[in-house]
């Protein structure tokens, strides 16, 4: 099932599905444990232990995970979550309106030269489609740099760093568009 698809000018079609624990915990494995992408937390992680913590989260009413394919081939992991229901909820002042999420992009070894810069901005405009969705936050690992900076670049603001236990993390909070464009 498609959630949201758009075309992005010279690199395809973007495809959101929701991310099936079982089938995919192979792939997202592969991901999660590359040096590389060491702030998503599950470098040391198995197979098993990832297709367990996605089952876990299809479970959840309030949280949601998506893979992401470019003209049908995977590119990544897309998150997203209610912070109300979500312990960084408990670290930070929750308006109404707020809505989380987290990101991993991993194009193999496909050559997608700028696909973040691509995705992201689509992927912000997907999530306020939802009226209710007033503000986007994440919670990057602080030494995440390039995605502190790249959410910087696209308009959020950073809040107060927060001790989430696992990470000391920057929260940073993107305001809905006040016009008819979209981040």
């Amino acid at each position: 099932m498609i959630v949201f698809s758009e075309k992005l000018p010279g690199l395809g079609e973007l495809i959101m599905i929701p991310l099936n624990p079982s089938a995919h915990a192979a792939l997202v494995h592969s991901w999660v444990t590359k040096p590389r992408n060491q702030y998503w937390g599950m470098t040391s992680h198995s197979v098993e232990d990832v297709e367990e913590i996605y089952a876990f989260v299809d479970t959840l009413e309030t949280h949601h995970a998506y893979l992401l394919l470019l003209d049908d081939g995977p590119i990544g992991i897309f998150q997203t979550y209610d912070p109300e229901h979500d312990p960084v909820g408990e670290l930070y002042d929750v308006q109404p309106g707020d809505f989380g999420l987290h990101l991993l992009l991993d194009a193999g070894d496909r050559d997608l030269p700028h696909v973040t810069s691509a995705v992201f901005p689509a992927l912000l405009r997907y999530l306020f489609t939802t009226p209710s969705h007033q503000r986007i936050i994440a919670e990057p690992d602080i030494r995440n740099t390039k995605m502190i900076a790249r959410l910087q670049r696209h308009g959020f603001t950073l809040g107060p760093e927060i001790n989430m236990g696992h990470k000391q993390a920057q929260l940073t909070l993107l305001t809905r568009p006040t016009s008819t464009t979209h981040p």
